[in-house]
C-alpha cells in the first residue's frame, strides 16, 4: 500500500473507509501540526448528529454506546465514537478504557472509535474535541458520539458541543440526590436511567420526574423524556434511539439546530483560545519557587508571565 502523507491524500483515504488515515488526521488535529489548517480546510461540511453521553463514573456510559452503535448499525448509519479519557500521567496519552468496552464494534468497518485524552483540559472534554468532531463528520459518518470523562456536576461543556445531550443516572449510586442539584442535570436533553434491573430504579426515575415538575416550560419549549435501560443487554435501547430521533426533529424546527450549531463553533473557537493562551503563557518552576517562598507576591507573578513589567 502506497504510504499517504499530504493532508489531501489522507482526507480522500479516510473517506473510502481507511481507518488508519483517519487516525492520522485526529492525530495531526489533536497535536495541532504544520498540517491541522490545511487538514481542517479540507473537511468543511457534514450533516452528522452529535450525540454527548455523560454521567457519573460507573453508570455504564461505554456500555450504553456500544449497544447505541449497534442500533444505529443496524439501521445501516455509518457511526463514530470519540471517548474522552484521563491522560496518562506517564505518558500524557489517554487511558484506553472505554474503547476496551466497545471492542465488540472493531472489526466494523461502518465504525470508528478513538480515545482522546483530555491533556489538562477541563469540563469533561479535550480542548481539541470539537475540532474532531467536525473532521469526522466531514468525513461522511452519520453518528458522532462523544463519552466525556465522567467528572460529576461540572461536566457541562458537552452541552454546548453536542446536538443532543444525555445524561446518565443509575439506582443505587446517589444519583436521585444528584438530581435534585444545580450542575450537569440542568444541561441534558434526555435522561437515562441505566441498570433499570437494579433496585432503586424506579426511585430514581421518581425523583427526576419530581425534579421536571419544578421546572416552569414555555409553551412549545422540549421536555426531556425519561428512558430507562439495561445497556449490557440492550433493553430499553430501541426507545432511547427514538428519544433522540424526536429531540433531533424538534431541533430541527423553527431553526433550532442552526442556532445550536453556531453556538457551537463558538464555544470551539473559545477553546482554542483557551488552550493557545495556556500554551503561549507558561509558568515557569522558577517564578512559582519565588511565590512560594514570598519573594513575589501572585499578582505580580501573573504580570511577569502576561509580560507587563510596568
Amino acid at each position: 500500500m502506497a504510504v499517504r502523507s499530504t493532508p489531501a491524500e489522507l482526507v480522500e483515504a479516510a473517506r473510502a473507509g481507511d481507518r488508519r488515515a483517519t487516525a492520522r488526521l485526529l492525530t495531526a488535529l489533536e497535536n495541532q501540526t504544520a498540517d491541522a489548517a490545511a487538514i481542517a480546510g479540507l473537511v468543511k461540511g457534514g450533516d452528522a448528529q452529535i450525540i454527548g453521553i455523560t454521567g457519573s463514573p460507573g453508570v455504564g456510559k461505554s456500555t450504553l454506546v456500544s449497544a447505541l452503535i449497534g442500533a444505529w448499525r443496524e439501521a445501516g448509519l455509518r457511526v463514530a465514537v470519540l471517548a474522552v479519557d484521563p491522560s496518562s500521567p506517564f505518558t500524557g496519552g489517554a487511558i484506553l478504557g472505554d474503547r476496551v468496552r466497545m471492542a465488540d464494534h472493531a472489526l466494523d468497518a461502518g465504525v470508528y472509535i478513538r480515545s482522546v485524552a483530555t491533556r489538562g483540559h477541563l469540563g469533561g472534554l479535550a480542548a481539541t474535541t470539537g475540532a474532531a468532531v467536525r473532521l469526522l463528520e466531514g468525513l461522511g459518518f452519520d453518528v458522532v458520539i462523544v463519552e466525556t470523562v465522567g467528572v460529576g456536576q461540572a461536566e457541562v461543556e458537552i452541552a454546548s458541543l453536542a446536538d443532543t445531550t444525555l445524561l446518565l443516572l443509575a439506582p443505587g449510586m446517589g444519583d436521585g440526590i444528584q438530581a435534585v442539584k444545580a450542575g450537569v442535570v440542568e444541561i441534558a436533553d434526555v435522561y437515562v436511567v441505566n441498570k433499570a434491573d437494579r433496585p432503586g430504579a424506579d426511585g430514581a426515575v421518581r425523583d427526576l420526574r419530581a425534579m421536571m415538575s419544578l421546572v416552569r416550560r414555555e409553551p412549545g419549549e422540549w421536555r426531556q423524556p425519561i428512558c430507562t435501560t439495561v445497556a449490557s443487554e440492550a433493553k430499553g435501547v430501541d426507545d432511547l434511539v427514538a428519544a433522540i430521533a424526536k429531540h433531533h426533529d424538534w431541533l430541527a424546527g423553527a431553526d433550532r439546530l442552526a442556532d445550536k450549531r453556531r453556538r457551537r463553533a463558538a464555544a470551539e473557537i473559545r477553546a482554542r483560545v483557551d488552550a493557545a493562551l495556556r500554551e503561549r503563557y507558561r509558568v515557569s518552576e522558577d517564578l512559582a519557587e519565588a511565590v512560594a517562598d514570598g519573594e513575589t507576591d501572585v499578582a505580580s507573578a501573573v504580570r511577569r508571565v502576561l509580560g507587563d513589567t510596568g
